[in-house]
């Protein structure tokens, strides 16, 4: 029979993933067998998917196998399929079989050992892939692994170059693999000193001289998977049992399954849970937590944290719903039962509810704001801290309900809103955070720190007078700070009704008390809402009065002005009104051109403003000549 290829080609996309725990938040992800190649963590996890129709719907299901890779433990990426049940050439094309896997390097060739279910007989065969690279593409052998019929293989290389191989069926078994990695040799042996009770999945590693032989161990109190291990001086046993690493799961999930590794001089943990399928645990995601070892080489008991490990980068969106730790009271669940991959959020329910979530490295952030994603029934406040609960204040965020105000926009649901709000300071290096309550109860789903592009420079009083860019358009404003409108749709701004608000508050600008802003924008439009964004004022919602001088030469005579915004605008040169954009708009060059007009020799004033509701606000403007030629022979002053 030919050999068949199996390649990670197969999907079409590699994806990333920056998660806590679980690590993994858009696929099920159960048994995850970690191991250490070219300095990167490689995950071989099974599969879990909800069971086709025709299947068994109660029991466990996985037709395929992804590899992921990390560096840092917080961000993987999915290399996507390297193995599916339609291309074992000995497997039941059919099955669903696929369970536990893993993959060893030896010799610069890697080894990936899965068991399925065989075309002829029944139970489970353990079959064999190479590959040249731990993403593949890998070959599967025309034939399983001879000399094991069982399920969860685990491969341990020693040191002196020695393969063995363990598996689980009925009790735990061990061999030595021949040299090609294809056979064991001789016959297989019961793995001795081990507790009763059942056992499956065994994942073997070997430290300071010590073989350790761990597995998912069902005791007679408990009634669901531990976690236990036991060791020995020997490869194969026999084995002293030591103890538990980690006891049943609080919620019932029936199985647990893992590996142990050491990385970059921290030891490490992988598991599973079913969080997102709690009502069903055949449906599980891996998750990754510390292991410590005693002086004697005994483990410590791990327990499961929401938090995981790793550094996350400030800037990444940080799930505080998977907190480090909380106050009294603090709750996370999903945020939707139906799409669990969703994720979760956190609810802090009173004044003085705290989260908190370790190790953010703000070494990246330089010049940010905060992004928040939350939801509440009422008015509330929430501060970002460092540290703890009583920390340095990093900002503050208001979320005001019933009338919609601060920085938001909704989600597709209507309920959850994105905000945003500038930062007292940037802390330095890794710290921890922590969000207080100041207010009435509120759910967060994730945060995150943006840099600001370079949108625009502020221009100090006295700066040299500036022109237009290459094509006409003018880059230096005086901006006043926002004024918030309630505004749920740009439906209205019809005709009248903007002349009505533009009238009114034209009236009032003399008056106004608000500080004004000088730039020059990077772009050929002025981007408002990044202009309030910036000073921690709303960014939708508004209304923005603009101001520009020009200082002509000459008069210029029969041009036109030409202008775009997002959300409406009116224009006025030298106070008379020369351009109406009404209706809901999208910025667009050129997307309204006055009448005839005329630039005065000397000073002219040309001020616009732009309203926009829920949507983004920017504006961009010039002058054209009756061909549609730039202007470009004119100065701009501060």
């Amino acid at each position: 029979m030919r050999r068949h290829l199996i390649s990670f080609l197969l999907t079409a996309t590699i994806t990333t993933a920056s998660a806590q725990n679980p690590i993994i938040r858009d696929q099920f992800t159960a048994d995850p067998t970690a191991r250490v190649f070219n300095g990167k963590i490689y995950l071989y996890p099974s599969h879990d998917i909800p069971a086709p129709e025709g299947q068994r719907q109660d029991w466990f299901c996985m037709a395929d196998y992804h590899v992921f890779s990390s560096e840092d433990l917080t961000t993987w990426t999915d290399h996507g399929v390297i193995v599916t049940q339609a291309q074992v050439p000995w497997g039941k094309p059919d099955g669903y079989s696929m369970w536990a896997p893993d993959c060893v390097c030896k010799d610069g060739k890697y080894y990936f050992f899965f068991p399925d279910a065989p075309k002829a007989g029944r139970g489970f065969a353990v079959g064999v892939a190479t590959a040249d690279s731990p993403e593949g593409p890998f070959t599967c052998e025309p034939e399983p692994v001879k000399g094991i019929m069982g399920i969860d293989p685990c491969v341990l290389l020693d040191d002196d170059g020695q393969a063995y191989i363990y598996w689980a069926g009925g009790a735990i078994r061990g061999a030595k693999l021949q040299a090609d990695m294809k056979a064991i040799e001789g016959d297989a042996q019961q793995m001795q000193g081990l507790p009763e009770g059942f056992k499956e999945g065994p994942y073997a590693f070997k430290r300071n001289g010590l073989y350790y032989l761990t597995f998912p161990w069902v005791r007679k109190e408990g009634g669901t998977e531990t976690l236990a291990y036991a060791v020995s001086r020997q490869p194969l046993g026999p084995w002293e049992f030591k103890g538990l690493i980690m006891p049943e799961h609080a919620n019932r999930c029936w199985t647990n399954h893992h590996s142990i590794i050491q990385y970059r001089g921290e030891w490490l943990l992988f598991y599973h849970q079913n969080d997102y399928s709690p009502s069903f645990d055949k449906l599980r995601s891996a998750h990754i937590d510390r292991l410590t070892f005693n002086s004697d080489g005994t483990i410590q008991e791990v327990k499961p944290t929401l938090r995981g490990v790793g550094t996350t980068p400030a800037g990444s969106k940080i799930q505080i719903d998977r907190y480090s730790n909380a106050a009294s009271g603090v709750s996370s669940q999903l945020i939707d039962t139906l799409n669990a991959f969703r994720g979760f959020e956190v609810t802090l329910p009173q004044r003085g509810c705290w989260v908190q979530y370790n190790d953010v490295d703000f070494s990246n952030v330089k010049d940010a704001y905060l992004v928040v994603c939350a939801q509440a029934q009422e008015n509330t406040e929430f501060f970002v801290r460092e540290k703890n609960a009583k920390g340095k204040i990093l900002a503050k965020v208001t979320l005001t309900v019933k009338s919609q105000q601060g920085n938001f926009r909704r989600d597709m649901s209507g309920q959850w809103i994105t905000l945003t709000a500038p930062l007292s300071y940037v802390p330095k290096g890794t710290t921890d955070l922590c969000i207080t309550c100041e207010g009435k109860e509120v759910s967060i789903d994730w945060i995150q720190f943006k840099n600001r592009l370079h949108y625009f420079t502020p221009v100090a009083k006295g700066t040299a007078a500036t022109t237009p860019d290459a094509d006409g358009f003018i880059r230096r404003w005086r901006l006043m700070e926002p004024i918030p409108q309630e505004i749920r749709s740009n439906v209205v701004f019809t005709n009248t009704w903007l002349r009505d608000i533009f009238s009114t508050e034209l009236a009032k600008l003399p008056k106004q008390k608000a500080k004004w802003y000088t730039f020059d924008s990077e772009f050929y439009n002025m981007k408002l809402f990044r202009f309030a964004e910036k000073y921690g004022k709303q960014a939708y919602g508004n209304l923005f009065w603009c101001e520009t001088t020009i200082d002509c030469a000459e008069e210029l005579s029969n041009i036109r002005l030409a202008a775009g915004s997002n959300g409406a605008s009116m224009w006025w040169l030298n106070d008379e009104e020369v351009l109406l954009l009404e209706g809901d708009r999208r910025m667009v060059k050129d997307d309204g051109v006055s009448a005839r007009i005329t630039l005065r020799k000397g000073l002219n004033v040309l001020r616009c403003a732009v309203i926009n509701g829920p949507g983004m606000s920017d504006f961009c403007v010039r002058f054209i000549q009756e061909d549609g030629t730039p202007v470009t022979t004119i100065s701009i002053n501060d």
